[in-house]
């Protein structure tokens, strides 16, 4: 039964108790309804507490189920009603701490390619279901639409968009006999592959499962009152104990469990926790797991993925490179680039055009234009032929790395080249120098699919020491895996399918920005930042430790309202009913001290 359930079924438990004691004046039928619920909730418990101490575990159900028998045991009926209905009711509460997620992977899995197109002997297509492609089969792949398998592209030349996978923000020039991998997007022209693994082997499909594996089974989570049990326990036993040897009298003995019960502990946590939940959804943050504050508030190892992450996700231009025996300007040709780029949606002729908007220069009008799948675009313009795409395609070669180079030739001469990079985001740099220096996080660390130029660029700018180049999803993966013991919980930052697998596997799966390409990323991870904001990142931080501070010390408060109370209680002054309703005293201070975690400081 879920404790919920409980929660309803001790409402009804109590209000039937009430109406035989004071409606129908029957004081032994309201004792008997009590005494059988308190003594199944306490069997419960007990075999939930043996489960716990199974798997290593202790927890504080061992003093509430004491309290519970001890106070049937001397008559104290209505005490036992009140630590019973707090004990379910602050579990419930937990639950709700703890339980407060969106369903998971729901999108990563509807992403899953269905359907392919087969290619007959005869060149005519059928659409068949993915899991019926065989090794060896030839698939077409229109314009935009995922790659179904891991194949071998039979088509000459495709421009395919790995971004989802690897985190390369630019799509990628493939020729013949190159592997495709499954889940990436086609560009604008069908193209023809050879399937070469199966669907349940491929790539996308690997991620997809080894996600839900990780999610299938969560990292255990020690609840936080937890970890003052054993000695909390061991001091209530030790005066109640004491007090009915001293007094030969077995109420004092209930009496002292009574204060003592654990209502405190288990209730103030949890309601800071979800506090500081509500405080980060104010800030745009949502934390799908209570538990996830108390990680987040401890992170020591930070991953980051590069694109849409420290960068912006998108192509600027940087450089406007004229030949030097060329007799255009830089904005003759940025004009240029952008009059035949116009009418392309592909993200670096998008980049260009913006560029020229921005800095108002005018377009001409292309005559004739013509697209060569992974090389670049022909165009007629004021009766002169360009070329512009790939080095070799605009009649010229260059070795340079680190940047993205847009070349352009006219009747075969070349005359120049634009260069593009994914821009930083503005508060990068703050927000590592932060988690660094303010926060004394050890370990900050980019992980990307780029290649290693590239990246290392990006690190150096941003100051960060540690960087891996060329991951896919797995070996995201293992770098994570890799964390010792003392430099975890790990936190992972990212966007897009490549990191769904590190974000599920992280201690703390961030992503940021829920409204575009993040979304998938969103579904894995424990925390969304809804801004396209990473300095969200260190108030989500600075937040889950304030939240976590309160909580430890609302639990301190608990603990020592309840020692002094046990020690008068002990000397018989203070009686099982009176301390009940004593320990919902303890309680409020201790849920009113919790809820300063709602405070924006």
């Amino acid at each position: 039964m879920k404790n919920w359930q409980k929660l309803v079924l001790v409402f009804i438990i109590a209000i039937s108790a009430l109406f035989c004691r004071f409606v129908l004046n029957n004081d032994n039928l309201a004792r008997l309804i009590v005494t059988v619920a308190g003594s199944l909730l306490a069997l419960s418990m007990f075999i939930e507490m043996i489960k716990t101490l199974r798997s290593g575990s202790y927890g504080v159900d061992i003093l509430a189920i004491t309290a519970i028998i001890s106070t049937l045991a001397i008559g104290e009926y209505w005490a036992s009603l009140i630590i019973i209905l707090m004990l379910v009711g602050g579990e419930s509460l937990e639950d709700f701490a703890a339980n407060r997620a969106s369903k998971e992977l729901d999108l990563l899995i509807s992403k899953t390619p269905v359907e392919a197109h087969l290619e007959r002997k005869d060149g005519s297509l059928k659409d068949i279901k993915v899991i019926d492609v065989q090794i060896g089969d030839k698939l077409v792949v229109r314009p935009l639409e995922l790659v179904p398998v891991d194949a071998k592209l039979i088509s000459q030349t495709a421009t395919i968009d790995q971004s989802s996978l690897t985190g390369e923000s630019k799509p990628v020039e493939m020729t013949e006999g190159t592997e495709i991998l499954s889940g990436s997007i086609n560009g604008d022209f069908p193209i023809t592959i050879e399937a070469i693994r199966l669907a349940k082997d491929s790539k996308f499909q690997q991620i997809v499962s080894l996600v839900e594996e990780i999610k299938s089974t969560p990292a255990q989570f020690v609840r936080l009152a937890d970890r003052y049990a054993v000695p909390f326990t061991i001091i209530a036993y030790l005066i109640a104990g004491t007090a009915w040897f001293i007094s030969k009298d077995a109420h004092r003995f209930a009496e002292v469990l009574v204060v003592a019960s654990p209502c405190p502990l288990i209730l103030a946590a949890p309601i800071a926790f979800v506090a500081g939940m509500s405080r980060l959804s104010k800030n745009n943050i949502l934390v799908k797991n209570g538990s996830i504050i108390e990680k987040l508030a401890d992170v020591k190892t930070s991953f980051f993925d590069k694109t849409g992450t420290l960068t912006q996700g998108n192509m600027r231009v940087e450089e406007i490179i004229p030949a030097s025996d060329s007799n255009y300007n830089q904005n003759e040709l940025l004009s240029l680039a952008a009059s035949i780029e116009q009418s392309s949606n592909h993200i670096l002729a998008k980049a260009i055009v913006s560029k020229a908007k921005e800095e108002k220069i005018s377009f001409g009008q292309v005559q004739e234009i013509k697209e060569v799948p992974g090389q670049g675009i022909v165009a007629q313009l004021n009766g002169k032929s360009y070329n512009l795409g790939r080095d070799t395609f605009a009649h010229t070669e260059d070795n340079q790395t680190g940047t993205t180079n847009v070349y352009i030739s006219e009747d075969g001469k070349y005359i120049g080249k634009i260069s593009l990079s994914d821009q930083l985001r503005p508060d990068a740099k703050e927000v590592i120098n932060e988690l660094e220096n303010d926060l004394q996080i050890k370990n900050v660390i980019m992980l990307t699919g780029d290649d290693k130029s590239v990246a290392g660029n990006v690190a150096n700018e941003l100051g960060i020491k540690q960087y891996y180049s060329n991951l896919l999803p797995e070996e995201k993966l293992d770098k994570i895996k890799s964390v010792s013991k003392d430099d975890k919980p790990t936190l992972m930052v990212g966007d897009g399918i490549n990191d769904a697998l590190a974000l599920a596997y992280a201690d703390v799966g961030v992503s940021i920005g829920s409204e575009g390409v993040s979304t998938v990323a969103s579904e894995s991870a424990d925390v969304v930042i809804l801004k396209n904001d990473l300095s969200s990142l260190v108030t989500s931080i600075k937040i889950s430790r304030d939240t976590l501070k309160t909580a430890r010390e609302s639990v301190w408060i608990g603990i020592f309202i309840c020692v002094i109370l046990m020690l008068i209680a002990s000397t018989g002054v203070i009686p099982a009913i009176v301390g009940a309703l004593l320990q919902e005293v303890v309680d409020t201070v201790s849920i009113l001290y919790a809820l300063k975690a709602l405070r924006d400081k």
